[in-house]
């Protein structure tokens, strides 16, 4: 098995492939299959953004595995004008739904709801295959379980310390 443990520098070449979903490419404990069926046990660091389409990563061994965005299906939305695009996306943000933003579209996974809601609100909405790559968002590193207290994970801006007076 090919054991991972650690992101590394984009490289020109690598020795292996992996192509992910996106669910995959948020989890930092995974078993997984290179793309010429290697067996793959991610082992990286937790509370880290979600490995990117091209990021590389550097296994035990020493060699260098490309991470590949895997086509998935998506909603892609367009609307006529910015302003029913921006009411789409603020629909869509008060159901915690993570978007891809493209120049005048939203990319989310498949839902029949929210594909109705969508169509209800008078956007185009199309079914296609291709990579999801959804904002990262605005918190910095986001939520963890760590156990070693906030030190660690004191992201910029803090926006939710509740109880705490400057």
């Amino acid at each position: 098995m090919l054991v991972i443990h650690h992101r590394t520098t984009p490289r020109s070449t690598c020795d292996a492939e992996l192509e992910l979903t996106f669910e995959a490419r948020s989890k930092s404990r995974l078993r997984c299959f290179t793309t010429t069926g290697e067996e793959v046990g991610l082992f990286l660091e937790r509370g880290q953004p979600p490995l990117q389409d091209g990021e590389c990563l550097e296994a035990q061994d020493g060699r260098i595995v490309r991470v590949r965005a895997r086509p998935e299906a998506l909603l892609h939305v367009t609307c006529a004008s910015p302003f029913e695009l921006t009411r789409a996306a603020y629909h869509l943000g008060n159901r915690h739904v993570a978007l891809q933003l493209g120049d005048g579209w939203l990319r989310l996974p498949d839902d029949y709801v929210l594909k109705d809601m969508l169509l209800q609100l008078g956007a185009q909405v199309e079914l296609i295959e291709a990579p999801y790559q959804p904002e990262h968002g605005a918190y910095g590193g986001g939520h963890h379980h760590s156990h070693a207290g906030e030190a660690e994970f004191s992201y910029a801006p803090k926006l939710h310390q509740f109880g705490v007076r400057p």
